[in-house]
Order: C-alpha cells, then structure tokens, then sequence
C-alpha cells in the first residue's frame, strides 16, 4: 500500500518514459525493468558521440543548407541526427541521453573498481553495493532458482480467501496494490508531514490505451493480453487467457470509469482534498480501510490528503469546469474502492499475480525478461534490442542503496569548481528573474510584491545533498535478487512512515547525485541540480560562457520557471497551496498560457497532422521552457556586461547562445516511442523544446536574422512572454 513520496517533485527537466506509470498525483513512475540478458555482462551496442569542439559546440555540425528561420532545431542538429542513427537497445538518443550513458559508465568504474580490490578491505557498504550489483548480473543464479524466490509470495496471495485478506496484502511493501497510502509534506501546511493516498491498477501506460479502437490501438490491446495470459499461465490458472481477460476486464473498468485524463490531472486546485480517517473510510465501500491504514502506520496522521476526488458543485463553479473537462474526471479514489469492492476476489488475486511477476521479470529466469521486454520495449517503445545486463544492474543497484552509489560517485567525478560555477549562475539567474517581473506589464504591485518574496525564498541544491542516506538495516542479500527488492521495499516503507509527526528534512533529495536530470519542488520551494547534470552538453567550466548560460543556465531558469508556471505558481514563498494572486492578475497570466496552449497544439509531428502534443498537458514545461531560456538570456547579459563578447567561429554570443540550448534537445526517437511520450508525457518532443522556444523570443530573430516569409517566424503579437 505505501508508495514513496520522499519529494513530490513539481516538475523534472526531462522524464524518461516507463514501461508503467503510476495513475496517482502522488505516485512515482514505477520503472518495470523490461530487458532480457542472459549472457554475461556485454559492451552493448556503440554509442554515438558529440564532438562540442574547442568551446562546447561543434560549428562543424551546423547544417548550412537549412535556414535558421525555417528550421532552428535541424540547423543545429540535422546533420548529427543524419549521421548517427539509433543504437538497437534504444526507443530514443540523444545528447540528454548521452549524458545519462557516460553517468551509468562512471558509476561501472566505480563498480570495477570496488570489484578489483581485496575483499578484506571493503567496507560494509561497498560489500552491499558489490553485493546487490552482482546479484543481479549472475543470470546462471536467477535462471537455477527459478520461481522459486519468488513462490512464498505468490503463495500468500493466493492464500488470501477474502477482501480483507487481500487488504492486508496490500498494505505491505513489496505487494502490488490499486490502491496506495504513504507520508508526504502538506502542501497547504508545509511546515508537517500528512498521509496521502491514491491508487493505480493499470498495466498499459495509460487510461487512454484502453479506450483506443485505432488498429494500433486494438493491436496493443491484444499483444498485452497475450502477455497477461503467459505471466498467468506462470503463476499457475488452469486457463490462463480466461483469466486474463478478466484481469483485462478490471482494469479496462478502473479506465474508462476511475482514471482521470492526465491533462486534468495536473490541476492542483482539484488535487488536494483533505479527509478525516472516517471520511476516508466512509468511502472504502466493502474495503477494511481503517485496518489498512493502521498496519501501514499512518493512522495517527491529522488527516488523509485525496489527490482524485469528484469535484463539488462548488468547485465546478469556483474552477469553471466546463462539460467538456468534466467528461475527462473519472470517479477516483471513491470510484476505486467500488470498483475492487465489486470486483471478484480471485480477479483481484490474479491481479496482484501478474503484478508481482510483471514488476519482477528481470530478476526471474529469461522467459520472463523476454516476455516483458517483447511487450513494454519491443511493443509499446519499439526498441529492437535490450540494454546490456550490466548497465540494468547499475540502475538496480541505485534503486537499491543508490545514495551509498552516489558518494562514490560525488568523491571521484563532482570538482569543487563546478559548485562555484553555479552558484554564481543561480544568482545571475535570479535577478534576471527579479528584473523580469519588475518590468512585466500584466501584473500588479501587489503580485509583484508576492512573486518577489517567493523568488527570494527559492532553495537552489547543487550537486548532492550534504548527509547522504546510508540506508541503516537494510541488508543486501549475495545471491537472491528478489529478497533484496524486498528488503529494500520494507526499509524505504519504514523510512517513509517514521517521518510522520517529524519536522520536515529540507535536506533530502529527491534524485540520486549521479542522476542526469534537474527538479523544482513546489512544497520545499527548491530547485535542485545533481551532479550527474553538470556536464557536458549542459556546463563545462571549459565552455564559452555563451554556451554554460544556453544550457545549464536554461535548465537553472526552467526549473525556477516551474516556481512560477500554471501548477507551481499556485504555491506561496513558504510553498503552502495559497493562492497569492490577485484575480486580475491571475486571469492575465491563464490567458498567456492558453495563447501556449495553442501554440503547443499545434505541432503535429505524426498520422499527416493528426497526432499533435497536448497543450494543456505540456503547458507546465512549456512554460518552463520559454520563461526559463529568456530568464538565461537576460543572466547571460548580466554576466557579459561591460565586457567585450568575441565572435567564434563566424557566430556572435547571441548565437552561441541559443545553439547551446539546441544542442541539448539533440534527440532523434523511435515512432512507438513518440507515440507513447505524446500521450503520457508532460514534457514536448525535443523538436518543439527548440523550435517552439525560440521562435517566441525576440532575442533569437535578432541573433539569426529571421524575417517574415521564414517558416518559424511570428508577428511580434503573436509571440509569448510570460516571464
């Protein structure tokens, strides 16, 4: 029942598509490991590189055949997309995943390392990094044991004779529920900790693969099913594709009835419903609500926060819901207790079967790694080949003990410097903003006053957070994979829920230091930069200082961006859930956000026009995008003041510039990848984090002489500056 919420992260930079998602404003991507290796630890397939020349950009790779104007995203990376296609073990490549590529080799050496010296000297923690690692790697091991690890489980649910049993199940670590509670920071107090709850109960991606009748969408339909039949057909049903169809059948159910629209789902007006325990009971249906509550250990909590509740006839009114956006708000948590209230109990059981085969695969024998990845990879992304069984084992080992990975990682690869660095980027950044909102002309002194306040307050984390979790009790068993998952499901349950009635940690992360990605946390008011990010193509101390503040200083301004998007504006200086707008002023700022919404609608990269990127979803990175790059222009002016900006290569600093924030975005992607990401993704396709940037600030068409009659270009009145 426990889901983890050590950070509810506003928004990332850039989110990684997962074989599952998790259907819960609260809940975390949970990531299906869904490769098969059987062999031992191999290279993988080659990897393209990026050459960022003397000063952190190639020249060599503009394509001069292609106007600026008329294509700013294949100007600076056409001919490097042209010239290195995708690797086999990726549904997507690019220069952000590169980065992630070199983070997961640093973190090998590291392993290799630990590994090549005498086993009397390791300390605990890199015995239980070693441990957990090799675990993983020994396929021969998984493949001998069969399910037998796993068998003491699936016994349990099958044992579970009732609702109540299964409940029970439910509320411990390491048991798929569809319905999840944990301990998270009050958004309208957060100054305390408060349970939450929520609920998932899909194995597709989404509400919306369930409700396609496309013939890619039926053909998804049944291959899942396909893939439900065989995980069923190993946990023992006589008849296996009866039984899935009912599985499917619930969970088409919990679609088309519970779920909202992911869209919708972001507004956090709607989001944050406070409950009593009785309350919260009083909905459970036939669900033993208060037993579970009280084995998860959050009973004593003030209060239980439902992020989805069915709207009040109040709240239609204050919030303006339209029929058309109520179409798209199933009947959440109270919908869901119905639903499993009504729900056969072996259906359930069957359920939680396939989950904990499903979420297991790569640490039973191969068939069932292939069966997943035939699915989840092949199917849903497009990914021809797996990922090599070692770097798997990297990204298990982090999601094991990943902090004891991290302080390695942070000793030998994070210099000092780069602190020093972006330090002094983060203040240019911030009074680029502060200048920002006092020259903006839509809103009022009084707004002002509050943006201000909380700009002052924001948190900026850089590198690693200063006490890293050494995960205390939590043993890594040498040789059975599944114990460990686990064992490290009950310590980060345990972790979760003594923080309950604690003060608050602002310490804590909610990304690992070896992580290639960057976060705003509305609750916290904090940005926060690892150290795996500060590299190249986003900061080298080597760059031309055009290029730092391109890059990193854009990733710097897009998450302080989401401080003040359409969602995290909603958050105060303290990051209490108030709004501090005025009326006036918030009905201007939604106005500039649907101008983006429109904008973003229209970028229809597949089906000859007909697939687009959602607006609405979107909108929070877009915002962020746009804000974040203009905020990083006026920085960069601030840090270039008075000195004299050379011409390289033929390009001024303007240009450098903004080349720099393309090279970031330089991405090519598989069609079922880009399927999946345009349904599920908050984040626009790379292309569009480019072109549809640019193309709104009046800095660009300066630097690169865009005229109209070029195919990006937009009549001043047309573009959008919010901030």
């Amino acid at each position: 029942m426990i889901h983890k919420t050590a950070a509810l992260i506003g928004a990332s930079l850039f989110a990684l598509a997962t074989p599952a998602i998790a259907q819960d404003a609260h809940d975390h991507a949970a990531d299906l490991d869904t490769l098969q290796q059987t062999a031992a630890p191999a290279a993988g397939s080659p990897l393209p590189t990026i050459n960022f020349g003397k000063w952190g950009f190639d020249p060599a790779g503009i394509d001069k055949s292609i106007k600026p104007g008329d294509d700013f995203n294949a100007f600076a990376n056409k001919k490097w997309i042209d010239a290195n296609p995708l690797p086999p073990e990726f549904s997507r490549i690019g220069a952000f995943v590169l980065l992630g590529e070199k983070s997961v080799s640093d973190v090998k050496a590291l392993m290799d390392g630990l590994a090549a010296k005498d086993p009397a000297t390791l300390s605990g923690d890199e015995r239980r990094i070693l441990d957990a690692y090799r675990t993983y790697l020994d396929t021969a091991a998984i493949e001998a044991a069969g399910l037998a690890p796993a068998q003491p489980y699936l016994d349990r649910i099958k044992g579970a004779a009732s609702l109540a049993d299964l409940a029970m199940l439910w509320a411990e670590p390491g048991f798929a529920s569809p319905i999840g509670a944990g301990v998270t920071i009050d958004s309208k107090q957060p100054d305390r900790h408060i349970a939450s709850v929520g609920f998932g109960g899909l194995g597709l991606p989404d509400r919306d693969y369930y409700l396609d009748t496309t013939e890619k969408g039926k053909a998804i339909q049944a291959r899942y099913k396909e893939y439900l039949t065989f995980l069923l057909g190993e946990a023992g049903y006589a008849d296996p594709a009866a039984m899935a169809e009912k599985v499917y059948a619930f969970e088409d159910a919990n679609a088309r009835t519970v779920q909202w629209d992911r869209a919708v789902r972001r507004n956090r007006d709607l989001t944050y419903n406070l409950l009593t325990a009785e309350e919260l009971a009083a909905i459970g249906g036939k669900v033993p609500v208060t037993a579970m509550l009280a084995k998860v250990g959050i009973a004593q909590s003030p209060g239980f926060v439902v992020s989805l509740m069915p709207p009040s006839a109040e709240e239609i009114a204050k919030y303006k819901l339209d029929p058309a956006t109520l179409a798209k708000i199933g009947t959440g948590l109270p919908g869901m207790f119905a639903l499993v209230s009504e729900t056969p109990v072996e259906v359930l059981r069957a359920w939680m079967a396939k989950e904990f085969l499903n979420s297991h695969a790569a640490v039973l024998p191969a068939r069932f790694d292939a069966a997943s990845f035939a699915f989840y990879g092949k199917t849903l992304q497009g990914t021809p080949e797996q990922r090599p069984r070692w770097k798997r084992a990297i990204r298990e080992t982090e999601g094991l003990i990943g902090e004891l990975v991290g302080k390695e990682y942070v000793a030998r690869y994070f210099p000092p410097e780069s602190k020093v660095a972006m330090d002094e980027l983060v203040k240019n950044l911030r009074v680029a903003l502060g200048q920002s909102i006092d020259e903006i002309k839509w809103m009022g002194a009084a707004t002002k006053a509050e943006a201000h306040a909380k700009l002052a307050s924001f948190d900026p984390k850089i590198g690693y957070r200063p006490n890293l979790e050494i995960y205390e009790g939590l043993a890594i068993t040498a040789g059975d994979p599944i114990a460990n998952r686990m064992a490290a499901a009950r310590w980060q349950m345990a972790d979760n829920v003594k923080k309950l009635g604690e003060p608050i940690d602002r310490t804590e992360w909610g990304m690992l230091p070896q992580t290639v990605n960057a976060y705003y946390n509305p609750v916290k008011n904090e940005i926060v930069f690892p150290a795996g990010i500060l590299q190249q193509p986003f900061f080298a101390l080597t760059n031309d200082i055009a290029v730092n503040y391109g890059a990193i200083g854009g990733v710097i301004g897009h998450e302080m961006g989401h401080g003040f998007d359409d969602q995290g504006s909603k958050s105060d200086a303290t990051g209490a859930l108030r709004n501090w707008w005025t009326d006036a002023d918030r009905a201007a700022f939604d106005t500039l956000g649907n101008r983006l919404v429109a904008q973003y609608n229209s970028y229809c990269p597949l089906d000859e026009g007909k697939t687009c990127v959602n607006g609405r979803l979107t909108l929070g990175e877009n915002i962020g995008d746009v804000g974040g790059l203009s905020m990083a222009y006026r920085a960069y002016k601030l840090a270039t003041k008075g000195k004299k900006v050379p011409v390289i290569d033929g390009l001024t600093g303007d240009q450098r510039f903004f080349l720099a924030w393309a090279q970031v975005w330089r991405s090519t992607q598989r069609e079922e990848s880009n399927r999946n990401r345009l349904r599920t993704d908050s984040h626009s396709p790379e292309e569009y984090r480019v072109n549809g940037v640019v193309r709104n600030l009046d800095e660009w068409y300066k630097a690169f002489g865009v005229k109209p009659g070029d195919k990006m270009y937009l009549p001043p009145e047309e573009r959008v500056r919010i901030w």
